[in-house]
């Protein structure tokens, strides 16, 4: 048989054959992690910026739009000449919990064509840090979100400065 003389002829052009030494590591490195590393950073370095910008405090009154949105509009919307269709209430939620809300109910909100919503997120007199927390984030998200067109802090008899006046985008 072919096969068995091939390999006869191997082993016998390779009697006394050694290995030969070597100074070289194994391979260079592991290939890559499949995690988005880069995009997990720049999540963090927004989360962060989000958290460690101005500090707000209870009083200070929140006051946002976005690019295109007349000023006319604004002031309307903190006069509260906009009738306001629904609201949500973040008393006694986590800043997770929160965002989660804020999300869902604007979301809906543009969903069912409402135009003005209000957002009662609380003084944060009861927060545990410094200042009021669900205000400063819900000031982030807002931003954030494509739905929005503007925002400002409710007249006093509405809530004040623990709540916003939410201006939706139309569907």
């Amino acid at each position: 048989m072919k096969d068995d003389d091939d390999s006869a002829l191997f082993r016998d052009a390779m009697r006394g054959v050694r290995p030969l030494a070597h100074d070289r590591l194994g391979p260079a490195r592991p290939p890559p992690s499949a995690r988005p590393l880069q995009k997990e950073a720049d999540e963090r370095a927004v989360l962060e910026e989000m958290m460690t910008g101005p500090p707000i405090d209870s009083g200070d009154e929140l006051s946002w739009k976005s690019e295109g949105v007349q000023d006319a509009a604004l002031r309307k919307l903190k006069r509260g000449a906009i009738h306001v269709d629904d609201e949500l209430d973040l008393h006694g939620l986590t800043a997770d919990e929160a965002r989660l809300e804020v999300a869902r109910f604007v979301v809906a909100a543009q969903d069912r064509g409402l135009r003005c919503v209000r957002v009662i997120h609380g003084k944060g007199l009861r927060s545990k840090g410094p200042g009021p927390v669900l205000k400063q984030r819900l000031d982030g998200w807002l931003r954030r979100s494509r739905e929005v067109l503007a925002y400002c802090s409710a007249r006093r008899e509405d809530g004040g400065t623990g709540a916003v006046y939410v201006l939706l985008r139309n569907k």
